[in-house]
């Protein structure tokens, strides 16, 4: 199954990055015609990335991508970040399992080739039984060839570590507020716009390699992301036991990588 606005929010998305800020989009007619999408549909994958700050809507003119925005990050770079499997008992259900061509933008973010071939995955994500997340996973079809929807019930880093020899070693991630779709709505079991938090990551390997790039939605109703952040410099004497705390330090993040 392939939800029609994640197919109209990566056309628009692959629109923005070939622009600068302050140039136009084409219009809702033509992106209608080109995707072959009603206007509602169109209009809630643009409404949703205008609630993000991505694109601009002016009356009368079209629309527009946005300026860009101010960044502050939840942990700074050279600092040690860890992310435990928040609380709860996760499962997974996988929706759709295809191979696609990676396109220009999902390209850059793997550091493939546009035409590379690369393993899609839409999941459902529950804690104790209930909808909390729904994810879009992208993988070089290379890296896991023969890849089933079995294999992707569990932890997805963990089968990478043990099955492929893969390990993962950092990511990038982005997090903004959204609302759900009808149909992301449905799958979460919550009523139409209801607010979520859009998670986007690119995770790469020990050798700096691209293996990830995933798009989430989690329920705004139940998940938030907590900082713990401490604002001293006191050392113990110990350079092992000072780095350590100093890591830590750092801000790390509860999550639900995996």
């Amino acid at each position: 199954m392939e939800l029609k606005r994640e197919r109209v929010r990566e056309h628009l998305l692959g629109v923005i990055d070939g622009r600068r800020p302050g140039d136009a989009i084409p219009s809702e007619r033509t992106l209608c015609a080109a995707l072959g999408v009603s206007r509602p549909t169109l209009r809630a994958a643009v409404d949703e990335l205008v609630a993000t700050g991505l694109l601009v809507r002016e009356h009368g003119r079209g629309m527009f991508v946005a300026p860009d925005k101010i960044t502050q990050e939840l942990v700074a770079e050279h600092r040690a970040a860890g992310a435990p499997r928040s609380r709860g008992d996760w499962t997974s259900t996988v929706l759709q399992l295809r191979t696609v061509r990676a396109g220009a933008r999902i390209g850059r973010r793997l550091a493939i080739s546009p035409a590379a071939e690369l393993v899609h995955v839409t999941r459902l994500r529950h804690v104790d039984g209930a909808p909390i997340a729904l994810e879009h996973l992208h993988v070089p079809a290379d890296l896991v060839p023969g890849l089933t929807a079995a294999d992707m019930e569990g932890g997805f880093y963990a089968h990478l570590r043990e099955r492929r020899g893969i390990r993962t070693a950092h990511a990038v991630q982005s997090i903004e507020p959204t609302v759900l779709s009808e149909e992301e709505a449905a799958l979460l079991e919550v009523p139409v716009l209801s607010p979520a938090l859009l998670f986007d990551r690119t995770t790469s390997d020990t050798n700096g390699r691209p293996v990830e790039y995933v798009r989430s939605l989690y329920r705004g109703d139940r998940y938030r992301i907590v900082s713990r952040l401490a604002l001293g410099e006191e050392t113990t004497g110990d350079p092992v036991a000072d780095a350590a705390a100093d890591a830590a330090r750092g801000g790390a993040w509860w999550g639900t990588v995996e």
